[in-house]
């Protein structure tokens, strides 16, 4: 299955379609940045919430928890490294890795690529392509990439120092 995100989706706008291969509505997103960290829920085009991605607070490198159902499914957080950015998925075994401000990059489930994202020209706009492996869960798929891509966003964005504290 393959999911288009529009670019401008990645600034935290307010609400935004996730489409499918054909342009149909698949998903609609809803993000609230003016809080205490970064919110985010994942619907159906009815409403119904199906995922939700909230930024844990005052750590010390950015971190972002997936709830489906009421329940912590993932956490996403950036390691500490020098040079080449690394990211870990925790509560799922998943693993990633690629050119992550390029937004190329994949997501294993043990050697099995399980979602491949890539920024995708010329579509309807500049784009973001999730090509999702059959039998994965698509809207943990979906929470996934869009956790990634906050923990980027807060590490770029966040130029002041954080403040630890215990999870």
């Amino acid at each position: 299955m393959k999911l288009y995100l529009k670019q401008k989706f990645f600034s935290w706008k307010d609400r935004a379609w996730v489409k499918d291969e054909t342009g149909a509505d698949r998903y609609f997103i809803e993000g609230k940045a003016l809080s205490i960290g970064k919110k985010l829920w994942i619907m159906t085009p009815q409403g119904e919430q199906l995922a939700f991605v909230r930024q844990k607070v005052l750590t010390l490198m950015p971190k972002f928890i997936v709830e489906i159902g009421g329940q912590e499914v993932a956490t996403i957080a950036k390691k500490f490294t020098f040079l080449k950015p690394k990211y870990e998925i925790d509560g799922l075994g998943w693993t990633v890795q690629g050119d992550f401000m390029g937004h190329n990059y994949t997501v294993n489930e043990g050697e099995r690529p399980i979602i491949t994202i890539h920024k995708k020209w010329m579509s309807w706009g500049d784009s973001f392509e999730l090509d999702i492996a059959s039998g994965t869960n698509e809207v943990l798929a979906l929470a996934v990439v869009l956790a990634i891509d906050a923990v980027m966003d807060s590490q770029q964005s966040a130029s002041s120092v954080s403040f630890s504290s215990s999870d």
